[in-house]
């Protein structure tokens, strides 16, 4: 059964298509990760599945409630834990949870009872009753987490919980989220972080450019690229051009399968093959043409190299061609002024 239905979706923000009809379906007790770089549209799907943003055409479900048409009813389900934390800094922790309590009308004996489950589970109990202004990241991130929990949402939407955090903290909000996949909670989580997608995730979906375009578990997207991962540098590239050279030789060697320019990674080569054996072929072949090999290095397939292979490219590469469109549009701006 799926708890959650999404059908082509799109949304478009002046002239950036956020979401270019995105279908996607979350099964009830999974916990589901959305991959994708900053820019791909997680957040803007989480926004619409929380109510907080309408789609400009599509069709949305949660929980058999048609989100579009019963806002409210989508509300008393769902736990939203957006990706920037705001809270009173005024208010004790305790007290933000109190008042979180109040406005899903729990009774206060209920209410306080899942306050200190919660305080427990998430590691709060030395810092719970400070004014939360003097909060690390880490702490705020926590809280938060404790506010969409809070009223036992039937469905839990998480954007990017950790982002930015210290390693205690991240292992502490990982400890929680196996314990809600234990229990059967379906849990929506959006990240960027392929480890913390692999290590958590049930099933995944990969986003890119405002669809989806690829997902299954993490294994059977592995199992469907086959052969193994190389990572190979060669000599330091004087242009683009000469990258360009070695991937074209070695795209006629036979049992290389795929090769892209990993430019993130100063114009390191990614190479699949279908057996271990060719690669000393690609040695000769870049001897014979006079390229030094650096460095090489070969494993399993990744998740990484599951979006490689449905994009073209690395995730890194897609984090910096955002970062890229971003500084090209603010330079825009600046010279307009």
């Amino acid at each position: 059964m799926s708890l959650i239905q999404l059908h082509d979706l799109v949304k478009t923000y002046e002239t950036v298509n956020a979401l270019n009809g995105l279908s996607l379906e979350v099964p009830k007790g999974c916990l589901y990760g959305l991959l994708g770089p900053n820019g791909a549209g997680k957040t803007t799907t989480l926004r619409i599945l929380s109510t907080l943003l309408a789609p400009d055409s599509g069709e949305v479900f949660i929980a058999g409630l048609d989100a579009l048409k019963d806002p409210r009813g989508v509300r008393q389900k769902i736990g939203f834990v957006a990706q920037e934390v705001a809270i009173d800094k005024i208010l004790t922790g305790r007290e933000l949870l109190q008042l979180q309590g109040d406005l899903y009308h729990l009774r206060p004996a209920d209410r306080n009872c899942r306050i200190e489950d919660l305080v427990e589970r998430l590691e709060m109990g030395s810092w719970i009753d400070r004014r939360s202004g003097t909060y690390s990241g880490g702490m705020r991130r926590r809280l938060d987490l404790a506010t969409g929990l809070l009223h036992q949402p039937e469905i839990l939407l998480l954007d990017e919980p950790t982002v930015g955090l210290d390693v205690e903290s991240r292992a502490t909000i990982w400890e929680l989220l196996k314990e809600l996949k234990s229990e059967k909670t379906t849990v929506l989580l959006s990240s960027h972080y392929l480890e913390e997608v692999e290590a958590l995730a049930d099933q995944i979906a990969i986003i890119d450019e405002g669809r989806v375009i690829a997902e299954g578990t993490t294994q059977k997207l592995k199992r469907q690229l086959g052969g193994d991962r190389v990572t190979l540098r060669v000599r330091e590239f004087s242009n683009e051009i000469e990258s360009e050279q070695v991937k074209k030789l070695l795209e006629k060697i036979d049992g290389v399968t795929k090769v892209v320019i990993n430019r993130a990674q100063g114009f390191s080569l990614n190479l699949v093959v279908d057996d271990e054996n060719v690669l000393s072929f690609v040695r000769e072949q870049l001897n014979k043409a006079e390229y030094e090999i650096f460095a090489l290095a070969q494993s399993r397939p990744s998740l990484d190299d599951v979006y490689l292979q449905a994009t073209g490219r690395t995730l890194m590469d897609a984090e910096l061609a955002v970062a890229g469109l971003r500084n090209k549009k603010l330079e825009s701006k600046q010279a307009m002024k």
